[in-house]
């Protein structure tokens, strides 16, 4: 059963970065186009980015805009999310996801999404 891996997370202060990785465990899903989305603690599921197949085209959040960026190795069969100038607001559980592997653009909508990884914590302290 093919499972998305994350890594990455983890605790920084105020104005830090992280880079978050996610790679499926096996061949399939490795060119889906990949979303990364975030759940903070009494708050819904929400979009941070996406990004297609090809890695040539990204769409972020208003939220995350200017600070955080989303690509993709394809030879490496990884996703990842660069984050910087954090925020103590960004502080969530990060979840990548995966569309199926017959699309090739990325979505917004989380509903979109079939194969979810297990999630990874990041905290911001001020």
């Amino acid at each position: 059963q093919v499972q998305l891996v994350e890594s990455g997370g983890g605790l920084v202060q105020v104005g830090g970065s992280l880079r978050l990785t996610c790679a499926p465990s096996g061949r399939s899903f490795s060119t889906s186009p990949m979303g990364w989305f975030r759940q903070a603690p009494g708050k819904e599921r929400e979009f941070v980015a996406t990004i297609n197949r090809r890695g040539d085209s990204t769409d972020n959040s208003d939220s995350v805009k200017g600070r955080f960026a989303i690509s993709r190795d394809n030879s490496k069969k990884t996703v990842y999310l660069r984050m910087d100038s954090l925020k103590p607001e960004d502080t969530a559980v990060y979840y990548c996801a995966a569309r199926a592997p017959y699309f090739s653009e990325g979505s917004r909508d989380q509903n979109q999404y079939i194969l979810w990884g297990q999630g990874t914590q990041v905290t911001v302290s001020s």
